[in-house]
Protein backbone atom coordinates (compact mmCIF):
# COMPACT_ATOMS: atom_id res chain seq x y z
CA UNK A 1 0.00 0.00 0.00
CA UNK A 2 1.30 3.44 -0.94
CA UNK A 3 1.72 5.73 2.07
CA UNK A 4 -0.81 8.23 0.71
CA UNK A 5 -3.43 5.42 0.50
CA UNK A 6 -2.96 4.22 4.07
CA UNK A 7 -5.90 6.13 5.57
CA UNK A 8 -8.28 5.48 2.67
CA UNK A 9 -11.57 4.30 4.16
CA UNK A 10 -10.31 4.31 7.78
CA UNK A 11 -12.24 6.00 10.55
CA UNK A 12 -9.96 8.50 12.27
CA UNK A 13 -10.59 10.74 15.28
CA UNK A 14 -8.77 14.05 15.67
CA UNK A 15 -9.15 15.76 19.06
CA UNK A 16 -8.48 19.49 19.01
CA UNK A 17 -9.52 19.30 15.37
CA UNK A 18 -10.47 22.97 15.14
CA UNK A 19 -7.01 24.12 16.15
CA UNK A 20 -4.09 25.30 14.08
CA UNK A 21 -2.32 21.97 13.58
CA UNK A 22 -5.46 19.90 14.09
CA UNK A 23 -7.40 21.53 11.25
CA UNK A 24 -4.43 21.16 8.91
CA UNK A 25 -4.22 17.48 9.83
CA UNK A 26 -7.95 17.08 9.17
CA UNK A 27 -7.47 18.59 5.70
CA UNK A 28 -4.73 16.06 4.87
CA UNK A 29 -6.77 13.12 6.20
CA UNK A 30 -9.79 14.13 4.12
CA UNK A 31 -7.55 14.46 1.05
CA UNK A 32 -6.27 10.93 1.68
CA UNK A 33 -9.78 9.45 1.86
CA UNK A 34 -10.22 8.99 5.59
CA UNK A 35 -13.56 9.21 7.34
CA UNK A 36 -12.76 11.86 9.93
CA UNK A 37 -14.37 12.51 13.28
CA UNK A 38 -13.42 15.97 14.46
CA UNK A 39 -13.76 16.50 18.20
CA UNK A 40 -14.07 20.25 18.73
CA UNK A 41 -14.60 22.25 21.90
CA UNK A 42 -18.27 22.96 22.43
CA UNK A 43 -19.43 26.51 21.70
CA UNK A 44 -23.03 27.69 22.13
CA UNK A 45 -23.10 29.34 18.72
CA UNK A 46 -22.83 28.11 15.13
CA UNK A 47 -19.19 28.84 14.41
CA UNK A 48 -16.82 26.20 13.04
CA UNK A 49 -13.68 28.33 12.71
CA UNK A 50 -10.85 26.53 10.93
CA UNK A 51 -13.20 23.71 9.88
CA UNK A 52 -15.91 25.92 8.39
CA UNK A 53 -14.86 24.92 4.88
CA UNK A 54 -15.59 21.26 5.71
CA UNK A 55 -18.80 21.59 7.74
CA UNK A 56 -20.95 20.20 4.91
CA UNK A 57 -18.43 17.61 3.71
CA UNK A 58 -19.82 14.06 4.18
CA UNK A 59 -16.30 12.78 4.91
CA UNK A 60 -16.12 14.64 8.22
CA UNK A 61 -18.25 14.38 11.34
CA UNK A 62 -18.04 17.34 13.72
CA UNK A 63 -18.44 16.27 17.36
CA UNK A 64 -18.75 18.98 20.01
CA UNK A 65 -17.26 17.98 23.32
CA UNK A 66 -14.45 18.32 25.83
CA UNK A 67 -11.59 15.92 26.54
CA UNK A 68 -12.24 16.47 30.25
CA UNK A 69 -15.53 14.57 29.79
CA UNK A 70 -14.64 10.83 29.80
CA UNK A 71 -18.05 9.72 28.53
CA UNK A 72 -17.98 12.04 25.55
CA UNK A 73 -14.43 10.95 24.71
CA UNK A 74 -15.37 7.28 25.03
CA UNK A 75 -18.22 7.73 22.53
CA UNK A 76 -16.03 9.67 20.09
CA UNK A 77 -13.31 6.98 20.06
CA UNK A 78 -15.70 4.04 19.51
CA UNK A 79 -15.08 2.36 16.15
CA UNK A 80 -11.96 4.37 15.29
CA UNK A 81 -8.87 2.88 13.67
CA UNK A 82 -6.55 5.77 14.58
CA UNK A 83 -6.80 8.59 17.12
CA UNK A 84 -4.73 11.76 16.84
CA UNK A 85 -4.87 13.52 20.21
CA UNK A 86 -4.10 17.22 19.77
CA UNK A 87 -6.61 18.79 22.16
CA UNK A 88 -4.75 20.79 24.79
CA UNK A 89 -4.76 24.05 26.65
CA UNK A 90 -1.87 25.90 25.04
CA UNK A 91 -0.08 29.17 25.63
CA UNK A 92 2.71 29.62 28.14
CA UNK A 93 1.82 33.04 29.64
CA UNK A 94 -1.70 32.00 30.70
CA UNK A 95 -0.29 28.91 32.43
CA UNK A 96 1.33 31.20 35.00
CA UNK A 97 -2.15 32.49 35.90
CA UNK A 98 -4.14 29.24 35.78
CA UNK A 99 -1.91 26.16 36.17
CA UNK A 100 -4.76 23.99 37.45
CA UNK A 101 -6.65 24.39 34.21
CA UNK A 102 -3.63 23.04 32.32
CA UNK A 103 -3.51 19.95 34.51
CA UNK A 104 -7.25 19.33 34.01
CA UNK A 105 -7.18 19.62 30.22
CA UNK A 106 -3.73 18.34 29.35
CA UNK A 107 -3.14 15.58 31.90
CA UNK A 108 -6.65 14.41 32.79
CA UNK A 109 -7.82 14.92 29.22
CA UNK A 110 -5.00 12.74 27.92
CA UNK A 111 -5.84 10.01 30.45
CA UNK A 112 -9.44 10.07 29.22
CA UNK A 113 -8.33 9.70 25.60
CA UNK A 114 -5.82 6.94 26.38
CA UNK A 115 -8.37 4.99 28.44
CA UNK A 116 -10.96 5.26 25.67
CA UNK A 117 -8.42 4.04 23.11
CA UNK A 118 -7.58 1.09 25.36
CA UNK A 119 -11.21 0.14 25.89
CA UNK A 120 -12.02 0.38 22.18
CA UNK A 121 -8.77 -1.30 21.06
CA UNK A 122 -7.73 1.30 18.49
CA UNK A 123 -4.93 0.44 16.09
CA UNK A 124 -2.91 3.53 17.02
CA UNK A 125 -3.02 6.55 19.31
CA UNK A 126 -0.76 9.43 18.34
CA UNK A 127 -0.39 11.78 21.29
CA UNK A 128 0.86 15.34 20.77
CA UNK A 129 3.68 16.66 22.93
CA UNK A 130 5.74 19.85 22.52
CA UNK A 131 9.41 20.77 22.41
CA UNK A 132 8.75 23.01 25.43
CA UNK A 133 9.07 19.90 27.62
CA UNK A 134 12.83 19.92 26.97
CA UNK A 135 13.30 23.39 28.42
CA UNK A 136 16.50 25.23 27.54
CA UNK A 137 18.75 22.89 25.59
CA UNK A 138 21.46 21.24 27.68
CA UNK A 139 22.91 19.58 24.57
CA UNK A 140 22.15 20.20 20.89
CA UNK A 141 20.64 19.02 18.74
CA UNK A 142 17.94 17.87 21.14
CA UNK A 143 17.20 14.17 20.86
CA UNK A 144 14.26 12.39 22.40
CA UNK A 145 16.42 11.26 25.33
CA UNK A 146 17.17 14.87 26.36
CA UNK A 147 16.16 15.54 30.00
CA UNK A 148 12.68 16.96 30.51
CA UNK A 149 12.66 20.35 32.26
CA UNK A 150 9.34 21.84 33.41
CA UNK A 151 10.18 25.53 33.06
CA UNK A 152 6.52 26.61 32.96
CA UNK A 153 3.25 25.14 34.25
CA UNK A 154 2.34 24.56 30.59
CA UNK A 155 5.42 22.43 29.93
CA UNK A 156 4.92 20.60 33.23
CA UNK A 157 1.37 19.69 32.21
CA UNK A 158 2.56 18.43 28.84
CA UNK A 159 5.28 16.31 30.49
CA UNK A 160 2.55 14.83 32.67
CA UNK A 161 0.37 14.20 29.62
CA UNK A 162 3.23 12.49 27.76
CA UNK A 163 3.96 10.23 30.72
CA UNK A 164 0.26 9.38 31.07
CA UNK A 165 0.11 8.33 27.41
CA UNK A 166 3.31 6.28 27.62
CA UNK A 167 2.23 4.65 30.88
CA UNK A 168 -0.74 3.16 29.03
CA UNK A 169 1.69 1.56 26.60
CA UNK A 170 3.81 0.03 29.35
CA UNK A 171 0.96 -0.96 31.64
CA UNK A 172 -1.75 -1.91 29.15
CA UNK A 173 0.11 -2.42 25.82
CA UNK A 174 -1.77 0.52 24.29
CA UNK A 175 -0.33 1.15 20.79
CA UNK A 176 0.67 4.78 21.37
CA UNK A 177 3.34 7.06 19.94
CA UNK A 178 4.22 10.48 21.32
CA UNK A 179 4.91 13.06 18.62
CA UNK A 180 6.95 16.04 19.81
CA UNK A 181 6.69 18.96 17.36
CA UNK A 182 9.12 21.83 17.64
CA UNK A 183 7.81 25.32 16.84
CA UNK A 184 5.16 24.87 14.16
CA UNK A 185 3.98 27.92 12.22
CA UNK A 186 1.80 28.75 9.24
CA UNK A 187 -1.75 29.81 8.28
CA UNK A 188 -4.43 29.61 11.01
CA UNK A 189 -1.98 30.04 13.92
CA UNK A 190 -3.23 32.33 16.70
CA UNK A 191 -1.66 35.58 17.83
CA UNK A 192 -0.27 33.82 20.92
CA UNK A 193 2.68 32.66 18.81
CA UNK A 194 5.63 34.80 17.80
CA UNK A 195 5.34 34.65 14.00
CA UNK A 196 1.68 35.76 13.74
CA UNK A 197 2.36 38.34 16.46
CA UNK A 198 5.05 39.92 14.32
CA UNK A 199 3.20 39.64 11.01
CA UNK A 200 -0.06 41.05 12.39
CA UNK A 201 1.83 44.08 13.63
CA UNK A 202 3.62 44.49 10.28
CA UNK A 203 0.45 44.22 8.21
CA UNK A 204 -1.23 46.78 10.46
CA UNK A 205 1.47 49.27 9.42
CA UNK A 206 3.14 49.31 12.83
CA UNK A 207 6.39 51.26 12.81
CA UNK A 208 7.66 49.34 15.84
CA UNK A 209 7.47 45.56 16.29
CA UNK A 210 7.03 44.85 19.99
CA UNK A 211 8.53 41.54 21.18
CA UNK A 212 9.86 39.79 24.26
CA UNK A 213 13.44 38.55 24.38
CA UNK A 214 15.17 38.57 20.98
CA UNK A 215 17.96 36.14 21.86
CA UNK A 216 16.19 32.75 22.21
CA UNK A 217 16.50 30.42 19.24
CA UNK A 218 13.78 28.18 17.88
CA UNK A 219 13.43 25.42 15.28
CA UNK A 220 10.47 26.38 13.07
CA UNK A 221 8.53 23.79 11.04
CA UNK A 222 5.83 24.69 8.53
CA UNK A 223 2.41 23.36 9.53
CA UNK A 224 1.83 21.03 6.58
CA UNK A 225 5.20 19.40 7.26
CA UNK A 226 4.23 18.85 10.89
CA UNK A 227 0.87 17.38 9.88
CA UNK A 228 2.56 15.04 7.40
CA UNK A 229 4.80 13.95 10.26
CA UNK A 230 1.75 12.92 12.29
CA UNK A 231 0.51 10.79 9.40
CA UNK A 232 3.92 9.19 8.86
CA UNK A 233 4.37 8.30 12.52
CA UNK A 234 0.86 6.82 12.70
CA UNK A 235 1.97 4.25 10.11
CA UNK A 236 5.31 3.45 11.76
CA UNK A 237 5.39 0.37 14.00
CA UNK A 238 8.97 1.15 15.09
CA UNK A 239 7.59 4.23 16.86
CA UNK A 240 5.22 2.29 19.15
CA UNK A 241 5.82 3.22 22.77
CA UNK A 242 8.36 5.86 21.70
CA UNK A 243 8.73 9.61 21.37
CA UNK A 244 9.44 11.12 17.94
CA UNK A 245 10.62 14.70 17.36
CA UNK A 246 9.29 16.70 14.43
CA UNK A 247 11.59 19.61 13.59
CA UNK A 248 13.80 20.88 10.80
CA UNK A 249 17.14 20.59 12.60
CA UNK A 250 17.81 24.30 11.98
CA UNK A 251 17.52 27.17 14.46
CA UNK A 252 17.05 30.92 14.24
CA UNK A 253 17.06 33.63 16.93
CA UNK A 254 13.81 35.52 17.47
CA UNK A 255 15.47 38.82 16.53
CA UNK A 256 16.76 37.37 13.25
CA UNK A 257 13.36 35.82 12.60
CA UNK A 258 11.73 39.24 13.01
CA UNK A 259 14.06 40.68 10.38
CA UNK A 260 13.20 37.81 7.98
CA UNK A 261 9.52 38.50 8.56
CA UNK A 262 9.94 42.20 7.85
CA UNK A 263 11.50 41.20 4.52
CA UNK A 264 8.80 38.59 3.77
CA UNK A 265 6.02 41.10 4.43
CA UNK A 266 7.56 43.84 2.32
CA UNK A 267 7.09 46.28 5.22
CA UNK A 268 9.51 48.40 7.22
CA UNK A 269 9.65 48.62 11.01
CA UNK A 270 11.97 48.81 14.01
CA UNK A 271 12.17 46.01 16.58
CA UNK A 272 11.49 47.00 20.21
CA UNK A 273 11.69 44.82 23.34
CA UNK A 274 8.43 45.04 25.34
CA UNK A 275 8.89 44.15 29.02
CA UNK A 276 5.29 42.91 29.24
CA UNK A 277 6.17 40.16 26.77
CA UNK A 278 9.19 38.84 28.67
CA UNK A 279 8.88 35.51 30.46
CA UNK A 280 9.94 35.18 34.09
CA UNK A 281 13.74 34.78 34.09
CA UNK A 282 13.74 31.16 35.21
CA UNK A 283 11.03 30.23 32.72
CA UNK A 284 12.59 31.43 29.47
CA UNK A 285 13.66 28.61 27.14
CA UNK A 286 16.79 29.97 25.51
CA UNK A 287 17.48 27.40 22.82
CA UNK A 288 15.52 24.73 20.97
CA UNK A 289 17.05 22.76 18.09
CA UNK A 290 15.72 19.35 17.12
CA UNK A 291 17.38 16.09 16.28
CA UNK A 292 14.86 14.63 13.82
CA UNK A 293 16.78 11.41 13.12
CA UNK A 294 14.02 9.15 14.39
CA UNK A 295 11.37 10.73 12.18
CA UNK A 296 13.68 10.52 9.18
CA UNK A 297 14.87 6.95 9.66
CA UNK A 298 11.85 5.33 11.29
CA UNK A 299 9.02 7.09 9.45
CA UNK A 300 10.76 8.36 6.28
CA UNK A 301 9.66 11.91 7.12
CA UNK A 302 11.50 15.11 6.33
CA UNK A 303 10.44 18.76 6.14
CA UNK A 304 9.78 20.06 2.65
CA UNK A 305 8.89 23.76 3.04
CA UNK A 306 11.84 26.12 3.51
CA UNK A 307 11.69 28.81 6.17
CA UNK A 308 11.61 31.67 3.66
CA UNK A 309 8.83 30.02 1.64
CA UNK A 310 6.84 29.22 4.77
CA UNK A 311 7.19 32.76 6.08
CA UNK A 312 6.03 34.15 2.76
CA UNK A 313 2.94 31.91 2.74
CA UNK A 314 2.15 32.80 6.34
CA UNK A 315 2.62 36.51 5.71
CA UNK A 316 0.21 36.38 2.78
CA UNK A 317 -2.40 34.53 4.86
CA UNK A 318 -2.22 36.95 7.79
CA UNK A 319 -2.39 39.92 5.42
CA UNK A 320 -5.59 38.47 3.95
CA UNK A 321 -7.07 37.55 7.35
CA UNK A 322 -5.98 40.52 9.45
CA UNK A 323 -9.53 40.87 10.82
CA UNK A 324 -8.82 37.78 12.98
CA UNK A 325 -6.05 39.58 14.88
CA UNK A 326 -5.80 42.47 17.33
CA UNK A 327 -2.24 43.61 16.59
CA UNK A 328 -2.13 46.31 19.26
CA UNK A 329 -3.06 43.93 22.10
CA UNK A 330 -0.71 41.40 23.67
CA UNK A 331 -2.47 38.03 23.51
CA UNK A 332 -1.51 35.69 26.35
Amino acid sequence: MHASDFFQGRTVLVTGAEGFIGSTLVDLLVEQGASVRALVHYKPYAEHGNLAHLQDDPRIELIAGDVRDPGRVMDAVAGCDTVFHLAALIGIPYSYDSPGAYVAVNVTGTENVAEACRRHQVRRLVHTSTSEVYGTALTVPIGEDHPLQPQSPYSASKIGADMMALSHHHAFELPVTVVRPFNTYGPRQSARAVIPTILAQLHSDAREIRLGSLAPTRDFTYVTDTARGFLAVAQCDRALGEVVNLGTGEEIAVGDLARRLIAASGRDADIVVDDARLRPSGSEVHRLLSDNSRARTWASWKPEVSLDEGLRRTSDWIRDNLRLFAPGRYAV
